[in-house]
């Protein structure tokens, strides 16, 4: 699809001087006046990108087949991704590339890695970023084998506010259960990390303390409380982040204590599918021992013999690739357009559009809560713990699922039936806001809510 890109009155001049023409009008006396439209087009004022793919998608649904209005969350998000984003992503020296090993041929590769890994360690607040991670979930299973190899301790804490994939995935990573390695605390009452349960499941063989920022269920945890306890007996903490937006407001993980931080870059580089593709995020504190433990791949900036600038993969090492029992990690793939894709969108995006769209994704969620909140029956799950853009309510009826079913008829994904992942708390439901809602989505939702 060809996308129009109108010119600037600047472009317009310009042209209009090489041809030797004063007007845009001179280019149509061929036309006789008699026949020519006077006035306006009788067509709606211009809409911005996102307003204006929502308009040819409602369009769209004319022909049957319309898109569900959702509202779910619970580790994948569904923020704006412009086009412009795929447009770039399909230059076949991006799609086809491979694990940059020559330098002299893959600059182009390797500069885009390397610029991921600086929007990972502004995003972090931690100076170290890697890349090649796969998703959030492995790369949270990898800082806590990472942990454990600093500290040469086996034990580690995981809240139960860390994502329930990232848990398994990282309960596996260290055995499974029963070997003492992997020990789950239990979640605080506000939804997110107990300081007071972790306190008291620390140990003098506590490798790291994993916890959820934010939380699962949404609420943001006092990650420099947690990062004081867990230092206080020699544990590293680790935080696992599934909403990168939420850093547009919240304090960086690395500001407030944490020494490793893992997450999942989704939401930032494509629309959620089934499934995946993800892009794991990993960053860590500046630290010889940290960059000798680090997984995956380092990419870093250097000059040639001529004094130019270049990029190479700093590290790397060859036990990933062939003798992976002395590997610090056996990732190899390079994941690399994922990266990319992230890499390009936060570029477009900027600092100070980024807290805007935070911004909205905060005030919008506020107002739908307290909108939901309003209705009879409905009452918060975890108290009024401070959230971003995720947040759980009992619903009327003590039943989610049901709720999830009613309105599912409508055509509106309501959010996750909690007790779809927790047994305990099946009536809860977790409902996620992102910029791409309009009032009248939340609205909508509020609408269907009340009815059921």
């Amino acid at each position: 699809m060809m996308r129009y890109l109108p010119h600037t009155e600047e472009e317009i001049a310009t042209m209009l001087a090489v041809i030797g023409k004063a007007s845009v009008d001179e280019l149509f006396t061929s036309i006789p006046a008699e026949v020519r439209f006077e006035g306006e087009l009788s067509v709606p004022p211009a809409l911005d990108e996102v307003s204006l793919m929502a308009h040819l998608s409602s369009l769209a649904a004319k022909n049957g087949g319309a898109g569900m209005l959702s509202f779910l969350g619970a580790g994948a998000y569904a923020h704006h991704i412009p086009p412009a984003v795929d447009q770039l992503l399909l230059r076949s020296e991006f799609y086809t590339a491979y694990t940059p090993y020559q330098p002299e041929v893959a600059q182009g590769t390797l500069q885009a890695i390397w610029e991921f890994q600086t929007i990972v360690s502004e995003l972090y607040g931690l100076p170290l970023a890697n890349a090649s991670m796969y998703d959030g979930a492995s790369a949270t299973a990898e800082g806590a084998q990472m942990a454990r190899r600093l500290t040469k301790r086996d034990r580690v804490l995981v809240s139960g506010c860390v994502h329930p994939d990232y848990r398994k995935v990282t309960e596996t990573y260290l055995g499974g259960v029963g070997n003492g390695h992997y020990v789950e605390v239990q979640v605080g009452k506000d939804g997110a990390a107990s300081s007071a349960a972790i306190e008291a499941a620390l140990t003098d063989d506590t490798a790291c303390v994993v916890i959820g920022y934010p939380s699962f269920y949404g609420a943001l945890p006092d990650v420099a409380e947690i990062a004081r306890l867990a230092h206080a007996r020699g544990a590293l903490l680790v935080t696992a982040c599934s909403e990168p937006y939420a850093l547009s407001i919240a304090e960086s993980p690395g500001a407030l204590g944490a020494d490793i931080s893992a997450g999942e870059g989704q939401p930032m580089a494509c629309p959620p599918n089934f499934g995946g593709p993800g892009v794991g995020l990993f960053a860590c504190r500046e630290d010889r021992q940290y960059l000798q433990q680090l997984p995956g791949r380092l990419c870093g900036a250097t000059v040639d013999s001529q004094g130019k600038r270049g990029f190479v993969l700093t590290l790397s090492t060859r036990e990933q690739h062939i003798r992976r029992e002395r590997a610090t990690s056996n990732i190899c793939t390079n994941q690399g357009l994922l990266a990319l894709s992230l890499c390009i969108r936060m570029s477009m995006l900027g600092k100070r559009a980024f807290v805007e769209a935070g911004t909205q994704c905060l005030s919008r969620a506020t107002y739908l809560r307290d909108r939901i909140l309003a209705l009879p029956g409905y009452s918060p799950a975890f108290g009024d713990a401070p959230f971003f853009n995720e947040f759980a309510v009992r619903v009327r009826g003590g039943s989610a699922a049901s709720v999830c079913a009613k309105l599912e008829s409508q055509g509106i994904i309501a959010g996750l039936d909690v007790g779809r992942v927790d047994r305990g708390r099946s009536d809860c439901l977790l409902v996620a806001v992102t910029e791409r809602h309009s009032k009248s989505d939340l609205d909508q939702l509020v609408s269907a809510l009340g009815a059921v």
